[in-house]
């Protein structure tokens, strides 16, 4: 447990220091955030598109095609929070990477207005002025090469607390696989998408990095690693089902 802290302390002090929005290629944009009922509501995910082009931003809808060639960990999922205020509307934007960590908050936006379309679109693009002001420009970094650098940085450190320890492996990815699912981080956990891309199954972190508790199709369940695999578990007619879930996290 030891070695697992201090791996997880310096892999975190490293990351710490180099990553920033200039890191990333693209921008994913979701079509609902959390405060609204339906996709587009209000037209914010419209807005959050044109203000991230006005930013500098290549951005995608999650329902679009991501251009080849471009790796989940390249992008940046971006969010919009609302901050509950009496008689006034608050919104902040949020830059995650592919693991959810986040990268950027935006300062809040605010308005007053009383008709909802106005006050978030006001909010909005309050809040994107602290983005604009970060003038991004990709400066060619890409997920893989901060990983190497990070790498190279802890691995003396870590070989030598780690030299007699035992090695864990972890579940192995098959790219080819044509059910292949990719992990989009969301505040809780993880939603689980298909190529089309269509939502299949929704996690829930737990205490333990192996195992989240899984929602697919009205069930719930648990998705857990073991046997270098991922496996849906659900109990069906008091009967334990247990199905090999392929994902690239």
């Amino acid at each position: 447990m030891k070695i697992k802290v201090l791996l997880a302390l310096l892999f975190c002090s490293a990351i710490g220091f180099s990553q920033s929005v200039n890191d990333y290629k693209a921008v994913i944009i979701p079509l609902k955030y959390d405060f609204i009922k339906t996709d587009n509501q209000y037209r914010l995910a419209t807005l959050t598109k044109s203000n991230l082009l006005k930013a500098g931003f290549e951005a995608y809808y999650t329902n679009e095609q991501i251009p080849a060639g471009i790796d989940r960990c390249e992008l940046l999922y971006i969010d919009v929070k609302r901050d509950n205020a009496f008689l006034v509307t608050k919104l902040f934007i949020q830059f995650k990477d592919c693991y959810g960590k986040v990268i950027y908050t935006s300062e809040t936006g605010k308005s007053r207005e009383k008709d909802y379309e106005v006050a978030y679109k006001e909010s909005l693009e309050g809040a994107f002025v602290s983005v604009i002001g970060l003038h991004y420009k990709y400066n060619g970094k890409t997920a893989s090469s901060t990983s190497s650098n990070v790498t190279q940085a802890v691995a003396p450190v870590a070989a030598a607390i780690v030299s007699s320890a035992p090695v864990e492996e972890k579940p192995v990815v098959n790219l080819s696989d044509p059910n292949l699912l990719y992990a989009q981080p969301t505040e809780n956990g993880f939603q689980l998408i298909d190529k089309t891309p269509k939502v299949v199954m929704k996690l829930l972190k737990t205490s333990h990095a192996d195992s989240f508790i899984a929602i697919k199709d009205g069930i719930q369940g648990s998705l857990n690693a073991k046997d270098n695999q991922w496996y849906f578990e659900y109990y069906q007619n008091d009967k334990l089902i247990s199905e090999k879930v392929s994902v690239k996290f």
